[in-house]
């Protein structure tokens, strides 16, 4: 049997397993490649609840990076939440530095759905400036005109996109709901939903980045495992009708 790719999650704990590492993991399993994992921060929450955030030492996820890209031949990267720039900064910096030809997908998750901030975004230039060591950037609509500024999601994402690629989710538009976009090298290309699914779940930008991940690591063009991540997502999303979805369906 041939050896599996290797994926890194960097993200937080979700006690309820709707999103973050575990929901990461479950859906590198489904895809037939080996996850890893660090926990950025330890989250007190169930899918509809956010109560507190923990957050661990960056010296510590260092340390663990470290020792993981150390040890496996990692294709892939994904971060999730993570508490600041700085923050980020610094991992993207030493992968890049030690592990050039690692592919980085940026999660920007900058709030949970109850409304809690998890991300403190001090300097955009600086956020920039990691972004074009980086593959991809996964914001949805509200996320991208955030971090740029820009009153439009078209106008923000085209902004994102002179640092790396830009996989714009659709999800929460109420014009084009389950419409996506991917901006790479001034090429967009629209990916639109195999259904209009009615159900919600928790932990959708997770699942979605995981699988895009994943299909990267087996070798698949962007835009091919953007269009299959997307198609993941939807099976999740059809798997029942409560907030926590099923993977293996």
């Amino acid at each position: 049997m041939q050896n599996r790719p290797y994926v890194l999650t960097i993200a937080g704990l979700d006690p309820s397993a709707g999103a973050g590492l575990t929901a990461d993991t479950k859906t590198f399993e489904q895809h037939k490649v080996y996850g890893l994992a660090i926990c950025s921060g330890i989250t007190l929450q169930t899918e509809d609840t956010f109560i507190a955030m923990r957050w661990e030492k960056i010296e510590e996820i260092l340390q663990a990076v470290e020792m993981l890209l150390t040890k496996y031949p990692v294709n892939v990267i994904k971060t999730g939440i993570l508490p600041n720039v700085d923050y980020l900064a610094r991992i993207i910096s030493y992968v890049k530095l030690n592990f050039a030809l690692i592919k980085i997908i940026v999660d920007p998750v900058f709030k949970a759905s109850a409304g809690f901030e998890l991300f403190d975004f001090s300097s955009r230039d600086r956020f920039y400036k990691s972004l074009e060591k980086c593959y991809l950037i996964t914001p949805n609509l509200e996320e991208v005109k955030w971090i740029t500024g820009e009153e439009t999601e078209e106008k923000a994402a085209e902004e994102l996109a002179k640092y790396c690629a830009v996989f714009l989710k659709g999800g929460h538009s109420t014009t084009k709901k389950g419409v996506d976009y991917l901006y790479d090298k001034k090429q967009i290309t629209e990916f639109l939903p195999a259904m209009e699914s009615t159900n919600s779940k928790h932990g959708t930008g997770c699942v979605l980045s995981a699988a895009i991940a994943s299909n990267l690591a087996l070798g698949f063009s962007l835009e091919e495992a953007c269009r299959r991540g997307k198609a993941y997502l939807e099976k999740v999303l059809e798997s029942n009708h409560i907030l926590l979805g099923y993977h293996n369906v």
